[in-house]
């Protein structure tokens, strides 16, 4: 499980660069479109081999939960990756205008706040995922380790809290950026 979630994560920036060197090396957006709406499926795959691992009998183990957590920090975060690195591949590759100056002041705070949410909703994602994989999959005895994982949730939601918008609130810069 852990190489399938490990091969997830490089495909999903294989995915991400490929699609973006169709877009702007190859000149061919609609080319591009297409492979930029695989980068989901490698969700689907990730979470199939989940499945398919632990409805075979497997007995839960720490990557069931990864495979989980990954699926939903993906599908939350996923589409501002790959605007993101679009950003940057097209000012790098086809003349686009600069990726835009680091945030600073009330931006920063809010931008912190707005991914702190983001966090919130891909742990929610992920304990649903995980809901999902104990109350349907399997038995008790082979899913336990899942319940694990709400406390490790927790303590990553607590982290980025005050790792960003807390941190930014108490420490950030607090000047205006002219307009």
């Amino acid at each position: 499980m852990a190489a399938v979630i490990a091969a997830g994560e490089i495909a999903f920036w294989v995915f991400i660069v490929a699609g973006l060197a169709v877009r702007y090396l190859l000149r061919a957006r609609r080319a591009s479109a297409v492979v930029l709406a695989l980068v989901p499926l490698i969700d689907v795959v990730v979470i199939v081999a989940t499945v398919v691992d632990l409805t075979g009998g497997a007995k839960a183990n720490f990557t069931h939960g990864l495979a989980a957590v990954y699926l939903g920090f993906s599908v939350v975060f996923g589409p501002s990756m790959v605007r993101w690195a679009d950003a940057r591949f097209a000012h790098r590759f086809a003349g686009g205008p600069a990726p835009p100056p680091k945030r600073r002041g009330k931006e920063k705070l809010r931008h912190e706040w707005r991914e702190f949410f983001k966090c919130l909703l891909a742990c929610g994602l992920a304990a649903v995922a995980l809901l999902a994989a104990i109350f349907v999959i399997g038995t008790p005895e082979q899913v336990a380790p899942l319940w694990a994982w709400f406390p490790r949730l927790g303590t990553v939601a607590t982290i980025w809290l005050f790792t960003g918008p807390v941190w930014e609130e108490l420490f950030g810069t607090r000047e205006e950026v002219p307009s």
